[in-house]
């Protein structure tokens, strides 16, 4: 499928796992009435994110990738490509994880890498990056604040990543926050990660958040999609809702990268082989 029509969710999502269960199958029928390939739901959002990152936060309950909330997502799913953030069960170990389904049918599945602050208090990390094959293309997943790190983003495009999917539950500033979130330095970086992340692998960028408050996180929403240029096609703003924008996937990479194509034009024998040590 070329030309893909795509929406990026900002929601509120919380303990009330059935509760949140309604609210995916809402947003599921909305996108399905709009012609929605795509779709992308927040970080967390079966079961919700942490109260706080500083440690000891009460934790979201834990499911198995293939347990029986995971396959209820995908029987939702149906004809549609949905990706959905939750807290992973693998063992004694878990994970902040993004799976992405379709038809009934895991089709992939991401451990956040980077964690911020005290994350760590409550999942463990994930170690890796890779695409894989869907009905609407060649799909990455990224958590949150894997997209500060530009090789996050870099190691899914030379995977053959052509649409980025990035859910977060990305809140505003912790201090000296403004009334309004369009003021937020934290919402600023946030939109600037999605459009520089896009440009810089010429790739169709997909971003979900959390909206609302949860414990002492606001989250900035700005949900949004962003063609390889880095230019926004849709976005929610500062408020919940779904951003939607049908793009020609294989053509728009096509232009981007005719003359100028940033993975094509690389040179790894000039980038450090070894990072330095940081103080």
């Amino acid at each position: 499928m070329s030309v893909v029509r795509m929406a990026a969710v900002a929601a509120p999502f919380d303990r009330d796992l059935e509760g949140d269960f309604d609210r995916i199958a809402e947003l599921i029928a909305t996108a399905r009435a709009q012609g929605v390939h795509l779709l992308a739901l927040p970080e967390a959002c079966l079961g919700g994110y942490l109260a706080h990152l500083d440690g000891g936060a009460d934790e979201p309950p834990a499911l198995r990738a293939d347990g029986p909330e995971v396959a209820r997502l995908a029987a939702l799913a149906g004809d549609l490509v949905v990706c959905a953030g939750y807290c992973e069960a693998d063992g004694d170990r878990r994970y902040n994880s993004v799976v992405c389904v379709h038809d009934g049918r895991v089709l992939g599945n991401h451990r956040k890498v980077h964690q911020p602050l005290r994350e760590n208090a409550s999942y463990d990390s994930g170690d890796s990056f890779a695409a894989f094959d869907t009905p609407v293309g060649r799909i990455g997943l990224l958590i949150c604040y894997d997209k500060a790190f530009p090789e996050s983003a870099r190691a899914l495009a030379l995977d053959g990543a052509e649409i980025i999917v990035v859910v977060s539950a990305w809140p505003g500033s912790r201090t000296n926050a403004p009334a309004d979130l369009a003021d937020d330095r934290w919402t600023r970086r946030f939109d600037l990660f999605d459009r520089a992340r896009a440009l810089e692998n010429q790739v169709v960028w997909v971003s979900a958040n959390q909206s609302g408050n949860f414990g002492s996180m606001r989250f900035v929403c700005s949900a949004k999609i962003v063609d390889p240029g880095g230019d926004v096609l849709a976005t929610t703003g500062t408020a919940a809702g779904m951003a939607v924008a049908e793009v020609d996937v294989t053509a728009a990479l096509t232009a981007a990268r005719r003359a100028m194509g940033h993975l094509r034009d690389r040179r790894p024998e000039a980038y450090l082989s070894t990072e330095p040590a940081l103080a």
